[in-house]
């Protein structure tokens, strides 16, 4: 029998946070500012674009606190069971000077309006707890989910190479807290489950997997939040109503990459930035796509398994699965059954998932040797910005030069993610060469009628699949120079 507890509890800066009276609708951001007068945390997009709200969440991984900066514009408090949370205003020097992080952004002139400063702050403190001395590189990716409309972003830069110069993380108050953190939130995740408010104010935060599932497969109107990356803007951009809540996102079990030889299987739990170097170990040209998945913080919070369930046409990571052959793992209550991965997608809006039922995992074959594969993210701004499409293609070319075989997939081209059957058709069987390549291109009409919207327009999108065939022709048989993945 799971004990249940009737308060929400987590640490805020150096104080134990319980709330028992919580709607699940209440973001982390408007509860710094408005309750506990935390003003420090900036509202700028309500949307998890600028990062001026950035905050930093600790979470147990193993024996281990792991800090992620997240935008707590989207963050939900009921989220928060289990964690720490650290504000701008936590941050604090030795002997009452600047903290290193903040006296590197005054020297560098980091700051102007001032209205960004503090989200920016945040970022690189997450980034100089784990990389004292980053590079420029892993400086401006820690920063691509920040907004700043005065610096340029280049004195920005400079203080983030400057940090160490004015103190260790060794050095730092929260390093030193760690310690005595990690015991007063082990005592927090007891194991028991959390419970409060009633009706469509109802929040439950499961105390494990099988749990999880009981109580969705009995509950199966509530809606599941893990990274929020989504639901938050259901609240934040269109006042809709998402009780009762069932949040997840502390299920460790949900946390779990496994490997082999053949394949690799991720649980729906894991996070964009967890799944980064396995992704990029096992599939390169995928791993290049995931940096321009959004920014930092949405990578912290958004999870593989999220992104499929939610059945999005213009999710990123769906065309490059399903063109790998990928299945899901679907559970209701105790019951699992496994689809594939472009049979889960049934229309806009609609997916093969019956009521109290969730994506559990999703596995993904590992690419044979020989076969070629890519995938590009064609959008308007190169870095956190929705794909206008997403293409991936994988190919084998036989020792004859024949196409043996050709999976082609799309999002942003069709109300889901969906197979260019057509265009595949016309490959197979054909030698890889361009006169086949150009008579297959004209099969890209005959499967996908996409529609003009803000992002581009029908005629662009049509014309830029073929093209993108094209391209992943002349980079697989090296007639050109090889060309730089991140389209924007």
């Amino acid at each position: 029998m799971v004990e249940v507890s009737g308060a929400i509890r987590f640490i805020l800066n150096d104080e134990e946070i319980s709330l028992s009276d919580l709607k699940p609708d209440t973001t982390l951001l408007d509860w710094l500012r408005l309750e506990r007068r935390l003003r420090g945390s900036k509202e700028g997009c309500a949307e998890g674009d600028c990062g001026a709200c950035t905050v930093l969440v600790g979470r147990l991984a193993g024996d281990e606190i792991i800090y992620d900066s997240v935008t707590a514009c989207i963050r939900f408090v009921g989220s928060l069971h289990g964690t720490h949370v650290v504000t701008i205003e936590h941050l604090r020097g030795k002997d009452g000077v600047l903290h290193p992080v903040q006296q590197a952004m005054v020297d560098y002139h980091g700051s102007q309006c001032g209205f960004c400063t503090p989200g920016f702050v945040m970022s690189l403190y997450g980034l100089w707890m784990r990389d004292p001395e980053p590079s420029q590189a892993a400086i401006e990716k820690a920063l691509q989910g920040n907004l700043c409309r005065c610096t340029g972003y280049a004195p920005i830069i400079r203080a983030g190479k400057a940090i160490s110069s004015y103190g260790r993380p060794e050095a730092d108050p929260l390093w030193a807290e760690r310690i005595a953190l990690k015991g007063r939130i082990k005592a927090i995740n007891d194991g028991t489950r959390v419970e409060i408010g009633e009706g469509t104010d109802r929040i439950i935060v499961p105390a494990n997997l099988d749990d999880f599932a009981a109580i969705y497969e009995a509950n199966p109107a509530a809606t599941i939040v893990n990274g929020s990356t989504d639901v938050g803007l259901w609240v934040t951009k269109f006042m809709r109503p998402i009780g009762p809540v069932i949040f997840i996102n502390h299920l460790q079990e949900l946390k779990r990459i496994a490997e082999n030889d053949s394949e690799v299987r991720f649980y729906a739990g894991v996070s964009y930035s967890e799944a980064l170097p396995v992704v990029a170990a096992n599939f390169p040209d995928m791993g290049e796509l995931w940096n321009r998945i959004a920014g930092e913080q949405i990578r912290n919070m958004g999870t593989i398994g999220g992104n499929i369930a939610n059945g999005s046409p213009i999710g990123d990571t769906p065309p490059p699965f399903i063109a790998l052959g990928a299945k899901l793992s679907l559970r209701r209550g105790e019951h699992r059954r496994e689809i594939k991965l472009e049979d889960y997608f049934l229309a806009y809006g609609k997916q093969d998932r019956q009521p109290g039922e969730f994506v559990e995992s999703v596995t993904i074959p590992l690419l044979p040797e020989g076969e070629k594969f890519a995938v590009y993210k064609v959008s308007k701004r190169r870095e956190e910005d929705i794909s206008a499409l997403c293409g991936a293609f994988r190919i084998f070319v036989n020792d004859g030069g024949t196409v043996g075989m050709a999976r082609i997939a799309f999002g942003g081209m069709a109300a889901t993610p969906k197979r260019a059957r057509a265009v595949e058709a016309a490959l197979v069987g054909k030698p890889w060469t361009q006169a086949t390549v150009d008579a297959a291109v004209a099969a890209f009409a005959s499967d996908y009628q996409p529609i003009s919207d803000m992002r581009a327009s029908a005629e662009y999108r049509l014309l830029t699949a073929r093209n993108l065939l094209q391209r992943f022709f002349l980079e697989t048989t090296g007639q050109g120079q090889r060309l730089r993945r991140e389209v924007a």
